[in-house]
């Protein structure tokens, strides 16, 4: 089993709406150094299911060759579908016309050091480069800088995930201002594009739009579990 000291988070502290494309690294002897790129609402369980096998709902390609340490996971999209994007893109950075400039072979080997290249592109370039994305290493042992500065609206953090680390309850709609109906008649009066961040009108706080998104979101209902 893989070593998860410094991912474990308890399942119901992973916040509502949570959409995370994750990098896994194998350590057994046989497959050292071996990387798998995936998409999951909670890492903890996934991590498990990769190590545990196929059987157990982890990916082909993982099964039999574990241990596998969640080594980061780059958060805070929207919904499923902007990160399964950002998932396949990752996987495939050759087919991605974003990531084009990159010229990259599809017989590359995927080592850490290249997916790590990679991702750190894929948060320069567009759409991605807008999103309120974080970063996070869950094991702090596989700390590398990146070659590239992200975007000054994106964080890249050191630790477990828990709902008391993200932002998004400051966010919510109050008595006095809802933010994303503020943003919404300045859209309309302005003729604005949808923005990264920015004041709201109302209650002179910043807000980031992605983070809004999340966070006026109707809650889960059994049926969408």
């Amino acid at each position: 089993m893989a070593s998860c000291s410094d991912i474990e988070e308890c399942e119901s502290e992973i916040q509502e709406h949570f959409y995370g494309v994750y990098l896994l690294y194998c350590t057994n002897p046989k497959f050292l150094g071996r990387t798998y790129v995936g998409f999951t609402v909670n890492p903890l369980r996934r991590v498990k299911q990769h190590n545990r096998g196929s059987q157990f709902g982890g990916a082909r390609r993982t099964s039999n060759k574990g241990p596998w340490d969640m080594v980061l996971i780059v958060h805070g999209f929207p919904n499923d579908v902007a990160a399964l994007r950002f998932e396949w893109a990752w996987q495939h950075p050759w087919r991605s016309r974003r990531l084009a400039h990159l010229g990259i072979s599809k017989s590359a080997r995927r080592t850490m050091t290249f997916c790590l290249s990679v991702v750190n592109e894929m948060l320069r370039v567009g759409p991605w480069r807008r999103l309120p994305l974080t970063l996070r290493w869950l094991q702090p042992k596989y700390y590398a800088p990146l070659k590239n500065p992200l975007p000054d609206h994106m964080k890249i953090v050191k630790g477990s995930l828990r709902k008391a680390d993200q932002p998004h309850e400051a966010l919510a709609a109050s008595e006095e201002c809802s933010h994303a109906a503020c943003w919404i008649r300045r859209i309309g009066s302005e003729g604005l594009v949808i923005p990264i961040d920015g004041t709201c009108p109302s209650c002179k706080k910043n807000v980031m739009w992605g983070q809004l998104v999340i966070a006026n979101r109707p809650p889960k209902s059994a049926h969408d579990s």
